[in-house]
Order: C-alpha cells, then sequence, then structure tokens
C-alpha cells in the first residue's frame, strides 16, 4: 500500500473552484464568494470553473507544474467521484460540501450538523493552506472509480428511478430527501428483489482464475469507506487505505426483512452475526445475475450487472482538515 500521508510543494499556490451550474439558485453563493477571498487574502490564486473537460485539463496540468494546491468541488460526493474519475492520479481534491448525503464530506470532518451543510468557509480555507494531504484507495467498476460503495439491490433500483427523475424533471438536476420519497414508494410496489451472485477472490487470483467463494444474495453493498446513508452502520470496519473492500450482504427477500436489517445494524451492528448476512474483505469481486439488475456507485446509477470490481491502492488524493489526516493516516500503519 502507498504511504497514506504527502505533501505539497513550495510553488502550490493555485486553487479550482468546480462549480456545477445546474444547480443553479441552489448554490450557496455567498459562502462560496467568502471561501475564494479568503484564499486570495492569503495570496492564492483562485479560479472558479464550470466545465468538467477544461476543468480536468487544467487540474492537470497545474499538478503537473507542481502548482495545484487543491481542486475543490462544490458539491457531495458524486462531485467528488466525477472529479477523481477525470484528473490524474496525485491530483489534491477536496469538497466544498453542498450535496445531499455528503458521506465523505463527514467521513474527513468537512461537514458540521451544528453550522448546517458545511463549516464555515474560512475554515475550509484554513484546511485548504495547511495542504495536508491523504491518499486513499478508489474502487474500480466497470471501468469507473467510485469513492465509497457499490450496491446492488433495492437501493440501487431508487437511484435508478431518482435519476431517471432528475433527467426528466423540469424544475433541473438539484435533489433533496424529499426527492427519494416517490421512487422509494414506486420501487417497493414494484422490486422483486432478484438474486445476485457475489463473488470475491485473493490478491492472486483473478476472475478469468477464480480463487475465492461466492454467496447469492438479494441485496449487496461493496463499501471502501465504513459510510452509508442516514449514518447505517453496515460495514464499519471498511478502511480506506487497507487496499481492500469489505462487502455486506443480505439473502432475505422482502422489505420487511430489508428493515430488520437496518434495525439491526443500527443496534451495535448485530446485523453481522446473522445467517442471512455475509461479511467479507477482498480486493476484488465480481456481481452477476442472470436478471436485469441496476447498480449504484456513489449515489450514482452504474449500471446493470454484471459488474466486475478492483481496488487501487492510493488511487484519490485528498485534501483533508488535520484531525481526519491522522485518524487515518495512524489506521493505514
Amino acid at each position: 500500500m502507498a504511504e497514506s500521508r504527502i505533501e505539497l510543494g513550495p510553488d502550490a499556490d493555485h486553487v479550482i473552484v468546480s462549480i456545477n451550474p445546474k444547480a443553479g439558485k441552489k448554490l450557496p453563493r455567498e459562502r462560496i464568494d467568502r471561501f475564494k477571498t479568503s484564499l486570495r487574502d492569503r495570496g492564492v490564486t483562485v479560479e472558479e470553473m464550470t466545465d468538467l473537460t477544461e476543468i480536468a485539463a487544467r487540474a492537470n496540468d497545474l499538478h503537473d507544474q507542481g502548482r495545484l494546491r487543491a481542486l475543490v468541488g462544490v458539491g457531495g460526493d458524486g462531485t467528488a467521484a466525477e472529479l477523481v474519475n477525470r484528473t490524474k492520479q496525485g491530483v489534491p481534491i477536496t469538497l466544498f460540501p453542498a450535496g445531499t448525503a455528503n458521506l465523505i464530506g463527514k467521513y474527513f470532518g468537512l461537514c458540521s450538523k451544528r453550522l448546517g451543510r458545511g463549516r464555515r468557509p474560512e475554515w475550509l480555507a484554513d484546511v485548504v493552506m495547511e495542504g495536508r494531504l491523504l491518499q486513499f484507495d478508489a474502487g474500480l467498476a466497470s471501468g469507473r472509480l467510485f469513492l465509497v460503495v457499490m450496491s446492488c439491490g433495492l437501493d440501487a433500483e431508487v437511484v435508478r428511478r431518482v435519476h431517471e427523475y432528475r433527467t426528466t424533471n423540469s424544475r433541473g438536476g438539484h435533489i433533496s430527501y424529499r426527492t427519494y420519497l416517490k421512487p422509494i414508494l414506486s420501487a417497493i410496489r414494484a422490486y422483486d428483489y432478484p438474486t445476485c451472485h457475489i463473488s470475491w477472490y485473493s490478491d492472486e487470483s483473478s476472475v478469468e482464475e477464480p480463487e475465492g467463494e461466492t454467496r447469492d444474495a438479494r441485496w449487496g453493498f461493496i463499501f471502501n469507506l465504513p459510510c452509508y446513508g442516514w449514518g447505517l452502520p453496515l460495514a464499519p470496519r471498511a478502511k480506506g487505505t487497507d487496499g481492500l473492500m469489505d462487502l455486506c450482504s443480505f439473502s432475505g427477500r422482502s422489505l420487511f426483512r430489508g428493515l430488520k436489517y437496518v434495525v439491526q445494524a443500527h443496534c451495535g451492528s448485530v446485523h453481522r452475526f446473522s445467517r442471512q448476512c455475509t461479511m467479507a474483505t477482498s480486493p476484488k469481486y465480481r456481481v452477476e445475475s442472470s436478471e436485469p439488475v441496476p447498480y449504484e456507485l456513489d449515489g450514482d446509477p452504474g449500471g446493470v450487472l454484471p459488474v466486475e470490481i478492483e481496488t487501487l491502492p492510493g488511487r484519490v488524493t485528498f485534501v483533508v482538515p488535520e484531525k481526519a489526516w491522522k485518524r487515518c493516516s495512524d489506521e493505514a500503519k
């Protein structure tokens, strides 16, 4: 595994702020401007950009020159994943939390309930200036990187329906937790809980010549970080610096079973001891089904099974607060 802590060079004096123009009125415009002003007051060159292709090209170029201090995505988990997928390994990325779930932001201490979706903009500018860089793993699923979780089952069907709503909704692509209500209800009525076959392999084996185990499941989750919606601790031992992904799957075929798993997970993670639950760790997995089952990556649609998943150690470089930097790098030792 790669060293989890690295440092910025002395010439890293540029920050790119990536903005999604479709967010429109939902953007925390006043807070973004305060963040940019705070950085400029400290002698940093700040560029605000909106086109993802141009953002990636500019970030890669500045990184190659040793001048990029941070690429800051205004958004949530999907924003972080999109930036990682479009930039070179080593490009320092962080988030200005403005998404719905913000699992990554919460995990690295970039969010604060007391102060709303994110901490004070000046505080985030302090984090960028301190330049604490943490390298952690990413998952590769059929050519696309993900940072938190891949899942298949009812929740992936909900994600698929939410995405369909976002792309056909005349009001634009911004969503909130209320956006999920109608897709959840429609998915519950229609979903048939098809069987997924989940296989995992050792470091030495490959999906072409497997040496591992296979389980059937109706719900499947493969975690890079120990984060899930509503704080559900499905894989509390997952670490983003161990070169492995953590599997949590369930075999129950009903909404009632799913609710039971949720209660068990919230009660001290006792779901791990259920006969219907499988927990495992592996650097690579394959998930398939005889039926057209959707899967999701970090809250965005990933496609339809089958999917092959591989861990890429140290693929992501993130700018984090000192507390998260110490905690995660100590876990990697």
